[in-house]
Parts: structure tokens; C-alpha cells; sequence
């Protein structure tokens, strides 16, 4: 077939999947406007220049890494909550699911400015990521338009941020008490460790950002979604969550070791992620000729890679359209390179961040919360990440602590 006038072969199932991820030969096509809005970045970096980003990304990203992130994680959700979830009958839950999560990364990157980034530059954010696979015209007031604008915005501020940092390092040496993302790749760059100019530091900044935040966002709200319509899923949930919400102080933050107690709650999270994959599935390029199962794929050749499909597909997926987390108890029956990380040297390297950071905010929402659809026949378009047509409006209702009331009890408060 044909696709903006180039040939493409699409493929799909667990073995194209292994054959994709796994081929040195097919090279990750990234859109024109990916590049324009994002620079020299991990999203559109390959060959030696992506590995060698890569692991200056992952020293931070690695999951013992990860695990140190738990309490700031925890403070910037119940932050949140606090701030924007608590004194509302109702709230829709994207915008919201949106700001959590970049305020999550965000205190991850940027440390004490974090909410100064978030205030400022939310809506910029949104728009840069809206912008990714847009047509690249740049006219104002067109998606890519928009998103030129937001993201020299947002360069322009974490410059700032950067060059203040590397100042610091300069009259402190690496006794500098910041230990945030920036300050780790600007070390590495001072170290020579990596030949990363400022601006590369600023593009990867921007890139680990919209990657983080823009997925878990989607997740969390299509989580709420779907338990919000099994009832017997969420009560499994909140028995998980109850017990570790009592095991510790109501104001003492959650450990690893909490988070690692969470598992029914991540088949939850991985079921969700096989029935509304973050993305559909992604383009490669043939660098030379290459076969896949018999079949010839000439040298500049596109390559869908269609991984998605297979999540609905009954020949791995026992009843593939029901929402039914217990499928996750043997990970043997999950088809391999069947799920939404990725795979090779394309697996994303935020993957570990991102199940922690799902972790604590859906221990924090259920814990908190009980919550209705205001509309259940809702649906959801690709744009390009899934996105319900109204954002998931639903009605919040505050739970009673579990100590002195039944788990599935709930009463609803009026707030003024």
C-alpha cells in the first residue's frame, strides 16, 4: 500500500513485533514537525547519536534510580489533589490527569521550580504535544503553528533554568544540592562524559517531558474510565490500596516499598494499556534490502509497525474486548513484544518512571475518591494519543476512610 505517497508494508502480531524492534536495518521515521518542535532529541535522535543519549538519559531514568523519586512523586500528587481535585462535585478528568503528570516530571526535572514551570507553561505544553504529528505549516493559527510558538516558549524557559544551574555548578563544583534531571545532564556534560552541547540538554529536557507526561496522563484517565464500569476490578483495587494506606501514617509519604505491593493494581494499568494503546503504532524506514518471512521489503521502503492490533486479537487475547486484568497474573500468557514500552533500542527508557508514577496517583484517587461517568456513551479519538471527546467529565464523590467505613462506601460531599 501507499501512505503520503510512499510505499509501506504493515505489519502486525508478536513476530513482527520481535522482527521490528529487533532490526538494526529499520530505521524509526520521526514526522518533519517532531524534529522542527523538538530539536536533538531522544524522541528523534538514531544510530550512535540516540545510544549515546540514551544512556546519559537512563543513568537517571534506570529503576534504582526511580525508586528515589517515590516521596517527591507522592508530595507533588497530593498536591494536586489538594489543590484541584478535592473541592469539586465535578471535574473532567484529562486537563486534570494532564497538569498532575507534568507536575510530576516536572519536580523530577527542574526540582524546586517545578511549580513555576507548571503555572507558566501548561497550556505550552499541551499545545507542543498536540503539535507532534501535526501537518507542518507554520502559520499561526494552525496545530503546528501553535506549537512552534509554545515550544520556543518553553526553550526559552528551561535556557534559563540551565544556564542558572550551570552557573551553580560553577561556583559550587558538584556540591551543587540540586539533584534534578537538568542538573545530572549538565554534570555529565561538564564531566565530558557526553558531547552534549546546552541546546542538547534543553531538547532531551523538552523531549523527556512531553514523553512522560503526555502517556501516563492518557492511562490514568482511561483508567478512572474503565473502573468506573467494573465495579468488581475496582474493588479489587481498593482492597490493595486500603491495605497500604493503613499499613502507614496518614500523612507519611509512600515508599518503593509500597509501590512494589501494588501489583493487582498494575495488571489494572497494563489491561488498560492493551485495550487504549498510547499510540496506534509507529513508522520505520528500510535502510537496505531486507526479507521478513519470505517477503522482500526494498531499501527505502516504510514499515508500519502496527503493534496495537495484536492487542485485540483472539489468537493471543482470550476474549480480547473485555476489560479483565487477571490476564496479567501469568505473564507467560502475554505474547511477547505484544505492549506499549516498545522494544530494542526504541524501549522506552522512561517506562519504570512512568508505572511508579501511575502507581501513586491511582493509590491517592481511589484511596480519596469514588467517581461516576457524566457520560457513558463517551467516546474517544486518536489525536494523535487516545482522547475522549470531552475530556471524561465525572461526578467526584469523597470517600469515607476505609477504618470506619466499607470499602465500597462512599458519601458524596457538597462543597461550596
Amino acid at each position: 500500500m501507499s501512505v503520503l505517497g510512499s510505499p509501506t508494508v504493515l505489519l502486525a502480531g508478536p513476530a513482527a513485533n520481535h522482527f521490528i524492534f529487533t532490526n538494526e536495518s529499520l530505521a524509526l521515521t520521526q514526522t518533519h514537525a517532531l524534529h522542527a518542535l523538538l530539536g536533538r532529541s531522544i524522541l528523534t535522535l538514531s544510530g550512535d547519536e540516540l545510544k549515546q543519549v540514551r544512556s546519559a538519559v537512563h543513568g537517571y531514568l534506570r529503576p534504582e534510580m526511580v525508586r528515589r523519586y517515590v516521596g517527591k512523586m507522592d508530595h507533588e500528587v497530593r498536591r494536586q489533589i489538594k489543590l484541584y481535585w478535592v473541592c469539586h462535585n465535578t471535574v473532567t478528568i484529562l486537563p486534570l490527569a494532564r497538569r498532575l503528570t507534568l507536575g510530576v516530571i516536572c519536580s523530577i526535572v527542574f526540582s524546586h521550580e517545578a511549580a513555576a514551570i507548571v503555572e507558566a507553561l501548561a497550556a505550552d505544553f499541551r499545545f507542543l504535544g498536540d503539535a507532534i504529528l501535526s501537518f507542518p505549516v507554520n502559520i499561526p493559527f494552525t496545530r503546528f503553528g501553535k506549537g512552534m510558538k509554545s515550544s520556543a516558549k518553553i526553550r526559552k524557559a528551561i535556557t534559563r533554568i540551565a544556564q542558572q544551574r550551570e552557573d551553580s555548578l560553577l561556583q559550587e563544583g558538584h556540591a551543587v544540592s540540586s539533584t534534578d534531571f537538568i542538573t545530572h545532564m549538565l554534570i555529565l556534560r561538564n564531566q565530558g562524559a557526553h558531547s552534549l552541547t546546552l541546546e542538547d540538554i534543553v531538547d532531551n529536557v523538552m523531549g523527556i517531558i512531553i514523553d512522560a507526561h503526555g502517556t501516563t496522563s492518557a492511562l490514568i484517565t482511561f483508567m478512572i474510565r474503565y473502573l468506573a464500569n467494573e465495579p468488581d476490578v475496582l474493588a479489587k483495587i481498593t482492597e490493595e490500596q486500603d491495605e497500604i494506606a493503613d499499613s502507614k501514617g496518614t500523612e507519611d509519604a509512600l515508599t518503593w516499598e509500597h509501590v512494589s505491593r501494588m501489583k493487582y493494581t498494575w495488571k489494572a494499568a497494563m489491561e488498560t494499556l492493551r485495550l487504549v494503546p498510547p499510540v496506534f503504532g509507529s513508522f520505520r524506514t528500510a535502510t537496505k534490502d531486507i526479507k521478513y518471512q519470505g517477503y522482500d521489503i526494498p531499501k527505502g521502503w516504510k514499515v508500519f509497525a502496527a503493534q496495537s492490533i495484536t492487542h485485540l486479537d483472539s489468537r493471543f487475547f482470550n476474549e480480547p474486548n473485555k476489560y479483565d486484568p487477571s490476564r496479567f497474573e501469568k505473564r507467560s500468557s502475554i505474547p511477547p513484544y505484544s505492549l506499549p514500552f516498545g522494544g530494542g533500542p526504541r524501549m522506552c527508557p522512561g517506562n519504570e518512571f512512568s508505572r511508579v508514577e501511575i502507581m501513586v496517583a491511582m493509590h491517592y484517587l481511589v484511596t480519596k475518591f469514588r467517581w461516576k461517568l457524566c457520560n457513558k456513551d463517551e467516546t474517544y479519538m486518536k489525536d494523535p494519543k487516545p482522547t475522549p471527546v470531552f475530556g471524561l467529565p465525572v461526578e467526584l464523590e469523597l470517600r469515607r476512610h476505609p477504618s470506619t467505613a466499607d470499602a465500597s462506601d462512599a458519601m458524596s460531599i457538597q462543597f461550596n
